[in-house]
């Protein structure tokens, strides 16, 4: 990502809460996305590391449940702005960052989480590759991506190859309800879970 980049989301901070997946405002959207998060990430406690966190909404609900977690953006206002919310959790901590190769320890997470950033980044094989450097013994990828109408993003079968290719057994699930996204959708959204194989 370039400093261009940076700016680019750095102007659009303001308003990128207003979608109902970021900002997580309306209850029923944040209910299917608490849902979502205990059915996909390891109970409590569990350290996770929350690359390209945005404002930091889904670092804050998971902290909410309990959950520490270290988010990285690489744009200083997004950076910013989650850090306002995390108020009142001292086990939630946001950095400026390149969320494809973040500057975090490695072996100290139970989850690696990205929502829709991995298809933006450059060379994700060995994105992957780093991120699953980051998990213990027992950790997992939780990736929230998409193929959307726009032409744009990563179809289930190429997050499900990528994820097979870092040597995880691949889990993907259907984010097809309106609940996620405030309404219906007419592209393909999704999870896929990446543990160790057995």
């Amino acid at each position: 990502m370039t400093s261009r980049d940076a700016e680019l989301w750095d102007d659009q901070a303001a308003t990128f809460d207003d979608e109902p997946d970021h900002g997580l405002r309306d209850p029923l959207v944040r209910d299917a996305w608490r849902s979502l998060m205990i059915s996909v990430l390891p109970p409590v406690p569990a350290r996770v590391a929350d690359l390209g966190c945005g404002t930091g909404t889904l670092s804050m609900l998971l902290a909410e449940l309990g959950y520490a977690v270290d988010g990285i953006d690489f744009s200083p206002e997004m950076v910013r702005r989650a850090t306002a919310k995390a108020g009142s959790y001292p086990s939630t901590s946001f950095a400026i960052g390149d969320a494809g190769a973040p500057a975090l320890p490695e072996g100290a997470y139970d989850v690696v989480l990205c929502r829709h950033v991995l298809w933006a980044l450059p060379e994700r094989a060995t994105v992957l590759e780093r991120w699953v450097r980051l998990l213990g013994p027992d950790g997992r990828l939780v990736l929230v991506e998409g193929s959307w109408s726009t032409g744009a993003g990563l179809t289930t079968a190429e997050t499900v190859a990528l994820v097979e290719g870092a040597g995880r057994a691949a889990d993907p699930r259907r984010l097809d309800d309106p609940a996620y996204w405030g309404g219906p959708v007419g592209d393909e959204r999704y999870v896929v879970i990446g543990r160790r194989l057995p």
